[in-house]
């Protein structure tokens, strides 16, 4: 099963995927070098995301895109209200390309495929899925499913660590370690919905077997 993984980041959501051949997308080199030391089997592109996709997309069975979310986010559009001028952040137009990559799947793609992002501070264009505090535009059926994250972890990338089973330690990054991994899928998630595309991958498999 060929997969694509778009804006991976470190690979929360790739971390319990077996059996699988994937090509990781990430724009960041620091963040890319980390995906590459843990998952070393896995083709990395150090590049644009959302270009790529436009241009392989067809190219695999399974794709996983989770673009940027801030200008989506219900915390950044409260902090564009906060009255402390110290914590208050400018107004920015949310970010498109998500919605021009859930329109170029659903009506190109054949294969099955999930975006994934925040619960947006809008009603959304395009009618998501929704499980946990998470958005997701899919083609097929994933219900809900609740991780054991429970909201703010006090002890940013400690409890982020414990909870995701990263340990960033050894590496040197321009990034915020806390905020990679609060970018993070959960792995339990990333897995149930693969487990949940592929069985329908499979089962459209024996069909057209049996149908010849």
């Amino acid at each position: 099963m060929k997969v694509l993984n778009l804006y991976c980041g470190i690979g929360g959501n790739r971390k319990l995927w077996e059996d699988v051949e994937v090509t990781a997308v990430e724009y960041k080199e620091d963040i890319a070098a980390v995906y590459a030391d843990l998952y070393p089997n896995d083709k990395l592109i150090v590049g644009d995301a959302h270009d790529y996709l436009l241009k392989h997309y067809d190219e695999f069975d399974f794709i996983w895109a989770s673009p940027p979310c801030p200008s989506h986010s219900k915390f950044r559009f409260m902090t564009t209200k906060m009255e402390n001028e110290k914590y208050s952040r400018p107004v920015i137009y949310p970010d498109m390309a998500l919605y021009q990559e859930i329109i170029l799947l659903r009506h190109y793609f054949e294969g099955r495929y999930v975006i994934e992002n925040v619960e947006s501070y809008y009603e959304p264009l395009i009618a998501p899925q929704k499980s946990g505090r998470h958005y997701f535009w899919t083609n097929f059926r994933i219900g809900n499913f609740e991780t054991e994250n429970k909201g703010f972890i006090k002890d940013h990338y400690n409890g982020l660590k414990d909870l995701h089973g990263f340990d960033l330690s050894k590496y040197k990054l321009g990034s915020r370690k806390d905020q990679m991994l609060r970018n993070c899928v959960a792995p339990e998630l990333g897995l149930y919905i693969l487990n949940c595309a592929k069985g329908i991958i499979t089962r459209k498999n024996k069909e057209q077997t049996y149908l010849f």
